[in-house]
């Protein structure tokens, strides 16, 4: 199992410098990879409701400024020699397949194969009209025929692709990723879609743990979910087995309440020896990537509280 940590894309803790020492000290620490997060402007009138939150408001502490994801990407990727990099997740419609395939292509081929797609619908409509991308309506039918045609860039010798929202033939996609068949594909989300869509294309099924609409906060819950998946994994004809699971985490420690609503201990709450203990019974569920957002109002307080979770968490596992 990886841990992971969160690189953030806006905000004080943002700059070269900051994103710098973040993503190499994770490395020094032995984290296995980095997120980094998608939104390429964030509307000043938000009425979509976010799936996070309760309330389904979006933070006020996520409105401000944002680098653009693929970009930040490669910057860590070039200050760094083993780090992975996660995108988490990439919103599919906002970019073009042809132009998205050839940027994470590039990605993936100067970073050496360190590049993981974390993959979402999106949730935002409003960022959509901004964006002038395909209708926010029919975002699930674009996300998957984007990561079709992506795929079929990053392996065929002679693409070609005809669909409702994306149609080429006649180019050369060179070079290729380094990885075969393209980065490792990690759906997000915790809906009936979601899981249909890991079922059909994903490498992984990539959540968060707290969707108040489809929680996944306890281990009996992930569990029922994990089943659920592997089910549909089936039907689709494909092993079970051959989808990897990975999971995110936004919040974690003795702050959170002790106890999930369906009265099972919450996965992350607690001392360092119950969250490892969380990681332990995930990892025995066949999770391969857990993911955390450290506390810290600055490099050095984010850092350190990255030290003190390798120390006491990561070193029990």
């Amino acid at each position: 199992m990886q841990i992971g940590f969160n690189a953030p894309s806006g905000g004080p803790l943002a700059t070269p410098e900051s994103l710098t020492r973040l993503a190499q000290e994770g490395e020094a620490l032995g984290f296995g990879y980095a997120t980094v997060s998608d939104h390429v402007v964030i509307p000043t009138d938000i009425h979509a409701r976010y799936p996070y939150t309760d309330s389904g408001e979006f933070p006020a502490g996520s409105r401000g400024e944002r680098h653009e994801q693929l970009t930040q990407a490669m910057f860590l990727a070039a200050k760094t020699t083993t780090l992975r990099l996660v995108t988490s997740v990439m919103v599919v419609p906002h970019r073009p397949a042809m132009l998205a395939a050839k940027i994470l292509s590039t990605i993936d081929v100067l970073s050496g194969g360190r590049l993981t797609l974390g993959i979402g619908a999106g949730w935002l409509a409003e960022e959509f009209e901004a964006l002038q991308v395909p209708d926010f309506a029919a975002r699930g039918k674009v996300t998957d025929e984007y990561v079709l045609a992506m795929r079929e860039l990053w392996t065929s010798p002679t693409p070609r692709f005809a669909g409702e929202h994306v149609r080429f033939e006649n180019v050369s996609f060179e070079p290729k990723p380094v990885q075969p068949g393209g980065p490792p594909i990690w759906v997000g989300g915790e809906s009936g879609p979601a899981l249909r869509r890991t079922a059909r294309l994903g490498d992984a099924w990539y959540p968060i743990g707290t969707n108040p609409s489809f929680p996944l906060d306890s281990l009996a819950r992930y569990r029922a979910g994990v089943a659920r998946l592997r089910a549909l994994v089936e039907r689709e004809g494909r092993d079970p087995t051959s989808v990897g699971l990975a999971y995110r985490v936004q919040k974690y420690g003795p702050d959170l309440p002790a106890t999930a609503e369906d009265g099972e201990r919450r996965l992350f709450s607690g001392t360092p020896r119950q969250i490892a203990d969380d990681l332990k019974a995930l990892r025995d569920l066949g999770v391969q990537g857990v993911d955390l957002t450290f506390p810290g109002g600055t490099t050095e307080a984010v850092i350190a509280s990255m030290r003190s979770f390798r120390d006491q968490v990561m070193e029990k596992l």
